[in-house]
């Protein structure tokens, strides 16, 4: 192989890698958002199960973050309780960062 070769597939194994973490960390987040917001609409057990599967669905609507934004939104609007959007996107960034932040840890 050569050297360019060799870079092109370094190029392409940091890809997969971060294609890899960025869907793992969106799937946490989502896991945490859902539990936030099921927390406030009052659900538990396999209701607050049932919730995080929909949360997660809701994010392969399309591409970025709106679908899932919109999905929390509705429920929460739809009960009657008043979260602003900047609640939401806070919780849906912090949430996200602790992934990440998780998920880059070196394994002990």
């Amino acid at each position: 192989m050569t050297t360019f070769d060799n870079r092109e597939k370094a190029y392409e194994n940091k890809f997969a890698r971060d294609s890899d973490l960025k869907f793992k960390a969106e799937s946490r987040r989502n896991r945490t958002l859902a539990e936030w917001a099921g927390g406030l609409l009052g659900l538990t057990g396999s209701a607050l199960d049932d919730y995080i599967k929909d949360v997660r669905k809701a994010d392969l609507a399309e591409k970025g973050d709106d679908d899932v934004f919109r999905k929390v939104k509705g429920d929460l609007t739809a009960k009657g309780l008043s979260v602003t959007d900047e609640d939401i996107r806070k919780v849906m960034h912090e949430a996200l960062a602790k992934a990440v932040s998780e998920l880059e840890k070196p394994a002990s």
